[in-house]
């Protein structure tokens, strides 16, 4: 089920928050059985099977969560690792089944020619975010950062969340811990929350959603051979925005639909695309995974407090290693996290970051977007060939025009959803926000305002208009 659905937005939200508000307002037990139950039926409206594969990950997650709670607490750190040792294994074993197993045996058969029969299995939506919750709240039990869930549906309920369930961001155990129980609803929380859900509704439905025609477009031609130089910068450019605007969308209706319900999640994007550095992107660029990867793998594998040079670049390699195959069982993601191994540690051990200067801060911003963008070509193509003909063409060297009919047209037709993407994707908005006095008149001009986007969202989605969500798929 979609957020920008109207089943999700005309049935299923509604009825949640009458019964949540009305009929469950006194009782925060059956709030949270709600809640979780909820969101149990959420993912299993379009995963029907897998969301059997949740249940069990709950389970196995709820029940280890208590045996490591009862073996820090009688004395036993021993037998409280040996069992979250266990209990990650089990989650990556999850995720290495359902989301790697086709790519190993393929790859198995390609190397050798084993002529091993390749599994069909699909990939249930979001298992990689919801397995990582479940990582967390283990590894959180075991640190002592939070306290062991008595109550399976408490632990069901962390980790099937329907706001952040299929497309995160990625709420660590810690974080909401105590809201489970303690959260206070408030309406200035409820207001704040609708608020934020309909900035992130709007950007995912009018300019991911538009600016994507212009990434396939591209993705097309470039797979039929032809494509100009215009029209394939034209396409990258559109996909650095339609990636943007699609994922931080999400992320915004996320964290407002837990506001709604009293939950504070953490940020998630910070306008990732004016930074000076690879380093500063990856700092406001999908936060929740960067922390993840830097609390639970990168510290506990020494991060940069080691002896030796090569043992700080190793671990770096681990966590881009990891960051490129947690999106995705393909070499192009692969090589797109060691593509930003290889930036991170040039910036960290050439001095790049101690430039200083007003023309400094320029150049370091070109090279940043260029390496951002010509990261996402690599990101969206199907495999590596596809990858090096388009950037190949970005630079003519497929031999087509510099430009051609197709970017003259999509150009023409997409200019405002471009500029308004690349506008907003810069801190302007709050720039003008601070310019302005607040008055109840600016206050009623921005609701409205706001208002009048929401429904020309809802206009575009009631004619069907093209909506992918593209982390899905993670």
């Amino acid at each position: 089920m979609l957020f920008s659905s109207n089943t999700f937005l005309f049935a299923f939200l509604p009825a949640v928050i009458l019964i949540y508000y009305g009929l469950l307002r006194w009782s925060r037990l059956l709030q949270n059985v709600f809640l979780c139950l909820a969101s149990l039926f959420f993912y299993a409206w379009g995963e029907p099977k897998f969301v059997l594969v949740m249940m069990l990950s709950i389970a196995i997650n709820w029940a280890a969560g208590l045996l490591v709670s009862s073996a820090r607490s009688a004395g036993s750190d021993r037998k409280a690792r040996v069992i979250l040792g266990i209990d990650i294994f089990f989650n990556l074993l999850i995720i290495f089944i359902f989301k790697y197993l086709n790519f190993t045996v393929s790859n198995i058969n390609s190397a050798f020619g084993a002529g091993l029969k390749v599994p069909e299995i699909a990939l249930p939506i979001g298992i990689s975010f919801f397995t990582f919750q479940a990582i967390s709240y283990v590894v959180d039990v075991y640190r002592g950062s939070g306290e062991a869930q008595r109550h399976i549906l408490n632990v069901g309920l962390y980790i099937s969340f329907f706001p952040q369930l299929i497309a995160g961001p990625i709420v660590r155990y810690e974080t909401i811990a105590d809201q489970i129980h303690n959260r206070t609803e408030t309406m200035d929380d409820f207001c704040e929350g609708i608020k934020r859900f309909i900035i992130g509704f709007c950007k995912k439905i009018l300019i991911a959603n538009n600016v994507a025609l212009v990434a396939d477009k591209a993705y097309e031609i470039a797979g039929q051979g032809g494509l100009s130089v215009g029209m394939a910068w034209l396409g990258a450019i559109a996909y650095t925005l339609q990636i943007f605007y699609d994922f931080s969308g999400y992320s915004d209706m996320a964290i407002g639909l837990g506001r709604m319900f009293g939950f504070h999640f953490l940020e998630n994007f910070n306008y990732p695309y004016i930074s000076r550095s690879v380093t500063e992107f990856w700092r406001r660029w999908h936060m929740s995974l960067g922390t993840w990867f830097r609390d639970y793998v990168y510290i506990p594998l020494g991060g940069s407090r080691v002896r030796t040079r090569a043992r700080h670049i190793f671990n770096l390699f681990v966590v881009w290693l990891c960051t490129g195959v947690w999106h995705g069982a393909n070499w192009t993601f692969i090589l797109w996290g060691l593509m930003y191994f290889v930036l991170l540690v040039f910036e960290r051990f050439s001095g790049f970051n101690d430039l200083k200067g007003r023309g400094a801060d320029v150049l370091k911003y070109i090279y940043t977007m260029f390496f951002v963008v010509m990261g996402w070509i690599l990101f969206r193509a199907d495999d590596l060939p596809m990858a090096a003909h388009y950037i190949g063409a970005c630079f003519g060297a497929g031999g087509g025009p510099v430009f051609d009919s197709s970017f003259i047209e999509y150009a023409r037709q997409n200019i405002s959803y471009l500029a308004a993407g690349i506008l907003f994707s810069t801190p302007f908005a709050p720039w003008v926000a601070k310019k302005i006095r607040p008055t109840a008149v600016t206050d009623l001009l921005y609701a409205a305002c706001l208002g009048a986007l929401f429904l020309a969202s809802i206009s575009f989605l009631v004619k069907g208009s093209y909506n992918p969500f593209i982390y899905f798929n993670f």
